[in-house]
């Protein structure tokens, strides 16, 4: 029990490792930046136009 633990640890670390050294978080934080400035600036534009 306590070796599938360990092992399961090992493995969701390395899954872990292998994302952030290809970027692939980095990646995805910036598509969520950018959708979300996107948005700001389309409600921002809104509220000045009224």
């Amino acid at each position: 029990m306590v070796a599938a633990l360990a092992l399961g640890a090992l493995v969701a670390g390395s899954l872990l490792a292998r994302a952030l050294g290809g970027g692939l978080l980095v990646e995805h934080a910036l598509m969520a930046a950018t959708h979300h400035a996107q948005l700001a600036a389309g409600w921002a534009a809104d509220v000045f136009c009224y």
